[in-house]
Parts: C-alpha cells; sequence; structure tokens
C-alpha cells in the first residue's frame, strides 16, 4: 500500500475500510464482533474506540495467516454455539444482503461451512474452488499451490464464510502449514470438513464489483469509486 498505515484504515470515501466491514456485519445481525490486529495494533484500536461497544480486539503475532487468525480467537470461541461469519478485513463492498443470504443458505443446509463464491474472468491470485463431479464442494485451493487444471476455474473464494461455531473450533486446532506460504490457511478447513463428511454449502455467482478486494493503491481508488457510485445511486450504502 506503500504506506506506514494498516491497511484497514485507508480510507475509502473518507472512511476506514474496516468500519464498512463492521457496519455491514452489524447490519446483517451479528450482535458481537471480534477483530484481529497485528500491525500497528493500537492505532486500530484508537481509531475505532467510539465505537468498540460490541468489539472484542484480538492480537495476532506473528501472522501466520488466515486460518491462524481464527486459532488465536480459540478464547472468544469458546462455548459460542449457532453461526459464526468470517470476513475480511479489507473488503468494504460487501452488502448485508449477502451476508444474510449466506446465513439463511448455511442454516437451511445444515451446513458445517457455507461460503460466498464469485465468477470471475481473470481469477488472478484468488482461491479456486473444487467442485466434485456431481458439482458439490469439496474443498479450495490457494492459487500459488494450485495445479494448471484448478487455475483454469473460475469460480473463486472470496473470504465471505459462515461456520457453525463447534465445527469451526474443531477444525481450525486441525490446519497445518504444510503449503507454499507456510501459513495456515483458513480455506484448508473446507478439505478438512469435507473429509469428515460435513456438509458444506455454496452462495454462488457473488457480483464482482462486491468482493474487491484492496492490496494496492489502485486498487483502493477503484474500491472507492465503486462506493462513490454506489453511495451517490442508493442515497444511503
Amino acid at each position: 500500500m506503500e504506506s506506514d498505515l494498516p491497511k484497514v484504515l485507508h480510507p475509502v470515501c473518507e472512511m476506514p475500510m474496516l468500519a464498512y466491514v463492521l457496519a455491514t456485519a452489524r447490519q446483517a445481525g451479528c450482535d458481537r464482533l471480534v477483530v484481529v490486529i497485528g500491525h500497528m495494533a493500537e492505532l486500530v484500536q484508537e481509531t475505532f474506540a467510539d465505537d468498540a461497544r460490541d468489539i472484542s480486539w484480538v492480537i495476532q503475532s506473528p501472522q501466520l495467516g488466515t486460518g491462524h487468525a481464527v486459532m488465536v480467537c480459540k478464547e472468544q470461541l469458546a462455548g459460542l454455539e449457532g453461526p459464526v461469519l468470517v470476513l475480511a478485513g479489507d473488503g468494504p463492498l460487501i452488502r448485508p444482503e449477502t451476508l444474510r443470504e449466506l446465513l439463511e443458505t448455511h442454516q437451511a443446509a445444515g451446513a458445517a461451512c457455507t461460503l460466498a463464491t464469485c465468477i470471475l474472468p481473470e481469477p488472478g491470485g484468488y482461491g479456486r474452488i473444487l467442485r466434485d463431479a456431481a458439482g458439490e464442494l469439496v474443498g479450495i485451493v490457494e492459487a500459488l499451490d494450485a495445479t494448471d487444471a484448478q487455475k483454469a476455474v473460475k469460480e473463486v473464494n472470496v473470504s465471505i464464510y459462515c461456520f457453525d461455531a463447534a465445527a469451526l473450533r474443531d477444525v481450525s486446532a486441525r490446519l497445518t502449514n504444510d503449503n507454499a506460504k507456510g501459513e495456515n490457511y483458513l480455506t484448508d478447513a473446507l478439505g478438512l470438513l469435507a473429509a469428515d463428511g460435513r456438509k458444506l454449502a455454496a452462495v454462488a455467482a457473488v457480483p464482482p464489483a462486491d468482493v474487491l478486494s484492496i492490496n494496492t493503491l489502485d486498487e483502493l481508488q477503484k474500491v472507492s469509486d465503486i462506493m462513490a457510485a454506489r453511495t451517490a445511486a442508493e442515497g444511503v450504502r
């Protein structure tokens, strides 16, 4: 991001991108938020000091991947029942209705995990969705670990998950770092659950413009332009 500022504090239409994710989670019905922070954690907490009524902060140090980010929330997940949404702090364009659909699909399917997917003409570095011959979701493979055939898949993971709390506690404890990055990937949880015979479900074809994440200043500007256009069209986000 060519900046010392933590990524999630970079502004999208004059608001930190993390503010949009928190607001969307609340609008979708979440009554408890756990935010995993690392780089310049104190500044992130200070920025949201007036909006922390329902937030528990968890420090991830060192930062060893998305699965590790869930693993450090062991205390917050203990004894929890029902659905748990797992979201990325750098995806401010996600809409509350998408999260509500995710929750409804998850509960109707009786799934251990339900995730949102998107079809991208050029999937790039996104993790690819793996399905069996019957079209059933069986896992995710990260782009760095994908075969050429898997890289040709256009359906991608967009880091929007709904887990059964007990299933998440169990599977996060079994994640390993046997991959190209040497990190604990949350995406590996899907394959482990499928191997256990647990039900997986998906909300497919989320619009690409709703799931853009931010890793560069150009992407920050693109997301800001989309947010500004959306706000102008809808009157409210």
